[in-house]
């Protein structure tokens, strides 16, 4: 993880609360109103970063929780927003809760324990600690909104993973696509067994 303060980061990690908002929207109007939402949002945040890499307009907030992988990048908001659409147009509907709250939650506490506590690195810069924390969470999460301890555990293990080890590809999209493909994967083979 780049060094920005642990403000920055909290400030940052705050904006993923907008998974609450899609998680509510879909609970109380629907499927079809959550993906509405998510579309208007990508289509505003595209707008967005456009203006910002292509016209090199410095968003106040924004630019100041950007990590610098991402100044002259598109922003990780961009792909947890995609990310969140595809989990909640494929997958079941508390799949889809936990993968998006995981990637939200998870994440946060994997960033914000490793920024105050980490002391171990392990992989790209991760700390053990934040690790922990995450798979923590992402347990937690998955076992409210699953009931089923074995899925839960396997989906937490793969966001976990997929937030300590991929490189290339943005955890904000990665986590709920592989943590829910995972859990989907498991409910259709259980019943056969």
């Amino acid at each position: 993880m780049t060094s920005i303060s642990f403000a920055n980061e909290l400030l940052r990690k705050g904006v993923h609360f907008t998974s609450i908002l899609i998680i509510l929207v879909y609970a109380f109007m629907g499927k079809q109103a959550s993906q509405l939402l998510l579309i208007t949002y990508l289509v505003l945040i595209l707008g967005i970063e456009h203006l910002r890499l292509d016209r090199g307009f410095k968003l106040p907030v924004l630019h100041v929780v950007l990590r610098q992988k991402e100044k002259n990048a598109i922003g990780s908001y961009v792909y947890f927003t995609i990310g969140a659409l595809i989990v909640i147009s494929v997958f079941s509907k508390n799949v889809a809760f936990a993968a998006i709250l995981m990637t939200t939650f998870g994440d946060m506490s994997a960033a914000l324990v490793g920024k105050r506590f980490g002391r171990i690195r392990i992989s790209n810069g991760k700390s053990l600690e934040g690790c922990i924390a995450e798979f923590i969470v992402d347990l937690i999460l998955a076992i409210l909104l699953l009931g089923n301890p074995f899925i839960s555990l396997l989906m937490a293990f793969t966001a976990t993973y997929v937030e300590t080890t991929f490189v290339k590809i943005d955890d904000n999209l990665a986590i709920p696509i592989f943590s829910a493909s995972v859990a989907e994967l498991v409910l259709l083979i259980l019943p056969m067994l």
